[in-house]
């Protein structure tokens, strides 16, 4: 026997008839879903005369659809009963998605069964202990004041850097190559100037590599290097330009 208190309605009890069927909702027979609802209608109501009268509602007006359907009617009083049908057909797959949707939130944890709350919430409260009391005429007094400080005062503007260039190492080893009696180290004729930076200076010692690789590929110097990163070692090569001499007398020709 059927027991009409599990159900929520007229319309859970035809849900799960419907689904007995074992068809998609909107396949399902709606003839066959009356006979099998007023059947157990009319078992239910010589059990319990109280019956709810939403249930009885509900077996009347099915009952007057399956006659409707069964009854030969005109084409328009026909195709209202289809529709009637079909929107009954309708609640029913409504019902099924909200059953569903119940079913997947009550399987979701839970507060205070399945998931807890923090116990003690955190105190947030912000306590401002810097002791300022500002107004704002004050606040403004004070951006106008700045922006007039920061109007009046220069620009910084850095020393441009000065460095010294391949040329003027060239000209430099030109110079000393004379004072060169044996292997020296090039960085000794960096320029003598101790108020350098030590970007300057390593400016400088580039330009002299420079210079020596220049002067040393046409023979002028030998650089030699004897370990890794070790100092580099210059000397006057056996090509070096003598010193300027002036230019023989030219002799008149004899006539």
């Amino acid at each position: 026997m059927l027991r009409l208190e599990g159900f929520e309605g007229p319309l859970d009890l035809l849900l799960d008839l419907a689904r007995a069927q074992k068809v998609d909702l909107g396949n399902i027979s709606i003839l066959a879903l009356v006979d099998q609802y007023l059947v157990i209608i009319e078992g239910a109501r010589r059990i319990r005369l109280e019956l709810a009268a939403d249930w009885l509602v509900m077996a009347a007006w099915l009952a007057w659809l399956k006659s409707r359907l069964l009854v030969p009617q005109g084409v328009e009083e026909a195709e209202d009963t289809e529709q009637l049908a079909g929107n009954l057909a309708e609640r029913l797959v409504e019902l099924q998605a909200v059953r569903r949707a119940a079913q997947w939130l009550g399987n979701r944890p839970q507060l205070g069964f399945d998931v807890f709350a923090r116990g003690a919430p955190e105190d947030l409260t912000e306590t401002d202990r810097s002791g300022l009391r500002l107004d704002l005429p004050g606040l403004l007094r004070g951006y106008i004041s700045a922006l007039r400080r920061g109007v009046s005062q220069r620009h910084y503007t850095p020393r441009p850097m000065i460095f010294w260039s391949v040329q003027d190492a060239l000209k430099r080893l030109g110079r000393l190559m004379g004072q060169m009696p044996d292997w020296t180290e090039l960085s000794s004729f960096l320029p003598d100037d101790p108020a350098a930076e030590p970007l300057g200076r390593r400016a400088a010692l580039a330009s002299t590599l420079l210079a020596g690789l220049e002067m040393a590929r046409g023979g002028a110097i030998a650089l030699r290097q004897e370990e890794l990163f070790g100092p580099i070692m210059v000397k006057r090569g056996a090509e070096t330009p003598e010193a300027d001499q002036p230019p023989p007398e030219e002799v008149p020709p004899e006539h």
